[in-house]
């Protein structure tokens, strides 16, 4: 970590709060809590951000957008976090292994793939997009409503890893835990895993 953050028994107000409210998410103290310890509200409106644009659309589809735009900028504590919820929460262990055997997401169904191929689009070259980009996640049945959320999820995205990046953040070692060494080693895309 380039940044250093308030520690854990110095945190007050509202850093202890958002120290508590991240150590009660994840069960410990994730990495990327520290740069947000300089400024909590900054995490807050992050946390919220993110679940409202999380809560409107499909779990599934809004995990597969994020793993896309995560590979696509090269981070591995947003790739493997996400990837984790997909294979846990959304149940889809087969989506989440495909992934990460194909990394282009050319292992997906067609429906998948076209939400994987467009959010990591957005999230490389937003500005490069282009209305036939659109139509082709349309033909698989994305309503406008639908493209929308998967362009607020990888956009979202795009804040996220360069947070955690640019203050040097690693993949914690309790996440990294929860998948075996050959899958771990596929979603190690940019930054190592902490202690390694």
């Amino acid at each position: 970590m380039f940044i250093s953050g308030v520690t854990e028994g110095d945190a007050q107000g509202p850093v202890a709060e958002y120290y508590e409210a991240q150590r009660a998410m994840w069960g410990f103290l994730p990495n990327y809590a520290a740069p947000f310890s300089h400024r909590p509200e900054v995490g807050q409106a992050w946390q919220a951000l993110n679940l409202a644009i999380r809560g409107g659309m499909d779990r599934r589809r809004y995990e597969i957008a994020t793993i896309a735009a995560s590979r696509a900028r090269r981070s591995t504590y947003c790739t493997t976090a996400h990837s984790m919820f997909l294979r846990d929460v959304c149940g889809d262990e087969a989506a989440m292994r495909s992934i990460n055997d194909q990394p282009d997401g050319a292992g997906l169904d067609e429906p998948d793939r076209a939400v994987y191929e467009f959010a990591t689009a957005v999230a490389t070259d937003a500005a490069g997009i282009q209305e036939a980009d659109v139509d082709r996640v349309r033909a698989v049945g994305l309503s406008d409503a639908d493209i929308a959320d998967v362009v607020f999820a990888a956009a979202a995205r795009c804040f996220f890893t360069a947070v955690l990046d640019g203050a040097g953040a690693q993949l914690d070692p309790e996440t990294a835990a929860a998948f075996p060494p050959d899958q771990i080693e596929g979603m190690v895309v940019g930054r190592p895993v902490a202690g390694t």
